[in-house]
């Protein structure tokens, strides 16, 4: 603290954040811009008059003075199109012209092309144009023919554009806790998507050659491309994307399941451009220099002008701009002699960054490169210093503490936004950096220096690179099969992460006085400001590591004392996926959406490199995020692919106890592939018929009544899978749901039947009682299913139907709709209500939907 106090920069900086965080939380409309103003004025009088109790009366201002630009900035973040919107003007969906030009390269990637638009006007059919001012719009344009790829790629930044298609709002987030494209486009200043069909769509015609931030941002644009075909002839195919990420920031040919074995490892970092690189790119060209006997302050000098170059060749993410702004002050003060301050440089950086554009403090890679920055800076030394009893060599000791303090600070920030850690991740780090870091990339930037000059020679050396890559490849493949050092972890709270960095303050400090102490002859004793009272300092070092242990034990189960039940119908679109959390914390899935692809013969080009699915990109992201470590049973109704499909992703990244199924297999290299992955981790396979209850935990049964009794050493093939559905009760604190998977009459009629047949199936209660509290009710609402009989057998209270919005297959039904009405059920409906949460208490169920008409 005292440190810090003598850093009125870093003190200010910090305080800016706060009054930014603030803002971001509450809102205070009264605090404008001219408010800040007068506060930023009085603030200044009051320090130039040194008035009693300045200082904190100063910090108050200033986080107020932060607390208004803030929102002075966010209230200016709206659409030039806001005025017709609040006309009444129907504006999501309209078919309009935009006018303008290409504000980011074009993305072509299978059938889709994908760019941001800097629009000057739009017009709607039949009324004058109206101006947009260079309003940002994000377009995806759909390819129609393979020659169309050509046409999209040899557009630029800067050529203008007119552009027909139909105008969308993005989509919010619908699921609690998922992804919000619509929060993610308007923290980039961009309020509305625009998509169409074909390139006849657009015209485009090039921009003027003249010297221009956009002619300078496409001249960049060429240049990352041509080296991207460089590499591409320098490196092996499998590892150009790897290169590239690590080299040039380019990530859109990198390997969708070698990032996620590094990101599984905590590796991330390495292919993100970042200060790493940075310090490569520095060292490598110094060293150059040097053996040129170039003078000091020459090719200090040399590097500065350098950087700005380096960052925009990388992209210019917010954590290649801190560290390259970093280098560039900290090369500055070198060059003239004078002292530097690393906090003070990152504390300036920082503030700058976020006086230019303040979202920058809700970006990952800003707050992650930030902290860990400020972790090495102020703890390495002292750790450091903790290990000279236990480790000899220094090297192997800074490599330790660097190790260390860099996952200590990261932790908390990656399981908010990653929900997962490796336990094996420090050794990942300390083998693999430095291979990366001190050959890999070094030798990379010199094979592609080489290979710009003549392709063999830097061929030559990215296919040495090419063999230590395999090696980094094979030992992060071991790592990450490790599965019993993977942990996943719920996102934690705001005051959760605050108590986290509090106690690490406290420990680190104890830590400090404990050197200081042992250093001299005195006893590790804390005195108080009188005198009077002595404490052990171990047994207060004791007592902050129980409490920190205490706190990553409800970080990691926070649900663990909650007694209440959760059956989580989540939005997937066109599909089925439901949670199911007990009151003893055990975790039910049942069923995992899938996306429907339909490929005709001849339409390979329209695959697209990382193409969206369900269980990669939404349902596994949600179950980590929601603190699923495990699922003790996962429940396929059946196996057409908007059941199935996102299953796979589940299986592959978490522990599965035990897999219920139909007993039946479709024919079909998904389902192969999901049945070869639960043989290959060893989970049991339960065929479904008619069983007697089966204990979940102590208030949660489960009875299977569909499919009918049946030989279970059989495995049939069958294709048409919905009358196979698996259709079962679940008894939950005295509460009952049904699931029925996308059963229909014929199979309604049968079970009823049997059930009437067959009274001893279900227990005494309910052959008197058939009444249940909840239907999911089958096939999505479709007409096939959901009979007056069946209604009539077991009158639920609540029906809540799976189904995308805007499906193309007219789901749900209105005859459906209309028997739920009669039969005054109360209807929850996914496509209108996203995500819908029923949750049981003892006082009875209580529902909770994300999107609120």
């Amino acid at each position: 603290m005292q440190m810090l106090m003598k850093r009125p920069v870093v003190i200010g900086c910090c305080l800016w954040i706060t009054g930014y965080a603030l803002a971001f939380y509450t809102e205070l409309r009264w605090l404008s811009l001219m408010t800040s103003a007068l506060l930023l004025a009085a603030l200044i009088v009051i320090y130039a008059l040194r008035l009693p109790g300045r200082q904190p009366l100063c910090a108050l201002l200033l986080v107020g003075v932060a607390y208004g630009y803030f929102q002075w900035t966010d209230q200016r973040n709206v659409s030039a199109l806001l005025p017709l919107a609040q006309q009444q003007i129907t504006l999501d969906g309209s078919e309009v012209t935009l006018l303008g030009r290409f504000s980011s390269p074009v993305t072509v990637d299978g059938d889709r092309a994908s760019f941001t638009m800097e629009a000057e006007s739009i017009r709607f059919p039949g009324t004058e144009a109206f101006p947009l001012g260079g309003e940002s719009v994000q377009v995806s344009l759909r390819l129609l023919q393979q020659e169309q790829q050509v046409v999209a790629s040899g557009w630029r930044r800067g050529d203008a554009l007119t552009l027909h298609g139909t105008l969308r709002s993005p989509s919010p987030a619908r699921n609690f806790g998922g992804f919000d494209y619509r929060r993610y486009l308007r923290l980039h200043h961009t309020h509305w998507l625009l998509s169409a069909k074909g390139v006849d769509q657009a015209q485009v015609e090039p921009a003027a050659a003249r010297v221009s931030v956009v002619q300078l941002l496409r001249w960049n644009d060429e240049l990352r491309g041509a080296l991207s075909r460089r590499m591409d002839l320098i490196f092996p195919a499998p590892q150009a994307g790897f290169m590239k990420s690590m080299l040039i920031g380019q990530t859109d040919d990198l390997d969708p399941e070698r990032f996620q074995q590094f990101s599984e490892l905590g590796l991330t970092h390495i292919l993100a451009i970042s200060g790493l690189n940075i310090a490569v790119f520095l060292g490598v060209c110094i060293w150059i220099m040097r053996r040129l006997k170039l003078a000091k302050e020459t090719y200090l000098l040399i590097c500065i002008w350098l950087l700005p170059f380096y960052i925009l060749l990388t992209g210019a993410s917010p954590s290649i701009v801190r560290a390259g702004l970093m280098s560039i002050i900290a090369l500055y003060a070198a060059r003239r002699g004078h002292f530097k301050d690393v906090l003070h440089i990152m504390a300036i950086v920082a503030w700058s960054m976020l006086l230019w554009n303040p979202y920058f403090l809700l970006d990952v890679s800003f707050q992650l490169s930030f902290l860990v920055t400020l972790g090495l800076i102020v703890g390495v030394q002292r750790v450091n210093d903790l290990f000279t009893r236990w480790i000899s060599s220094p090297m192997i000791r800074n490599s330790a503490s660097i190790t260390l303090v860099s996952q200590m600070i990261s932790f908390p920030v990656s399981i908010y936004y990653f929900n997962q850690f490796s336990l094996i991740s420090w050794l990942a780090n300390a083998i693999l950096v430095p291979v990366i870091s001190m050959i890999v990339f070094p030798a990379g930037l010199l094979a592609l220096v080489l290979g710009i000059v003549y392709v063999p020679a830097g061929k030559s050396i990215g296919l040495l690179i090419s063999w230590l890559n395999e090696v980094i490849f094979w030992m992060t493949d071991k790592l990450q099969h490790l599965n019993q050092f993977k942990m996943l972890w719920p996102s934690p709270s705001l005051p959760w992460i605050a108590f986290y960095y509090a106690f690490l303050i406290l420990i680190y400090g104890i830590c400090q006085r404990l050197l200081q102490e042992a250093g001299g002859e005195s006893p590790i004793i804390l005195v108080s400001v009188k005198g009077t009272k002595k404490v052990n300092l171990s047994k207060w070092l004791v007592c902050s590591i129980g409490g920190f242990l205490l706190l990553l034990w409800m970080g990691y189960s926070p649900e663990r004392f909650n007694r209440s039940g959760l059956v989580q119908f989540i939005d997937v679109g066109q599909g089925d996926a439901i949670l199911i959390r007990t009151p003893y914390g055990r975790h039910i899935l049942v069923d995992g959406g899938g996306t429907l692809t339909f490929r005709k013969p001849g339409e390979a080009w329209k695959i697209r490199k990382d193409p969206y699915e369900v269980g990669k990109k939404l349902l596994v992201p949600l179950l980590k995020k929601r603190g699923v470590h495990q699922l003790d049973l996962v429940v396929l109704t059946h196996e057409d692919t908007d059941h199935s499909g996102g299953l796979q992703a589940v299986i592959s990244q978490m522990p599965v106890k035990q897999f219920l199924f139909n007993g039946t297999l479709k024919p079909g290299a998904s389902i192969a592939k999901l049945f070869d992955t639960l043989l290959t981790r060893k989970v049991p396979l339960l065929p479904a018929n008619v069983s007697k209850w089966i204990q979940i935990d102590p208030v949660t049964r489960l009875q299977v009544l569909y499919p009918l009794e049946s030989d279970n050493r059989l495995i049939e093939i069958v294709k048409e899978q919905n009358a196979r559905s698996v259709v079962f009760l679940l008894e939950m604190q005295r509460t009952r749901w049904l699931f029925t998977g996308d059963m229909e009459k014929e199979s309604e009629t049968e079970l009823v039947d049997y059930l009437k047949d067959h009274p001893a199936v279900l227990d005494q209660e309910l052959k008197i009682n058939h009444k249940i509290d909840v239907l999911k009710v089958a096939h999505h609402g479709s007409k096939t299913s959901t009979t007056p009989g069946w209604l009539d057998f077991w009158k639920p209270s609540w029906a809540v139907i799976s189904v995308g919005a805007m499906n193309s297959y007219g789901h749900p039904a209105p005859d459906v709709l209309t028997r739920l009405e009669e039969n005054e059920i109360q209807v929850l409906r996914t496509d209108q209500m996203g995500e819908v949460q029923l949750e049981v208490r003892k006082e009875g169920i209580y529902s909770r939907v994300k999107i609120m008409d």
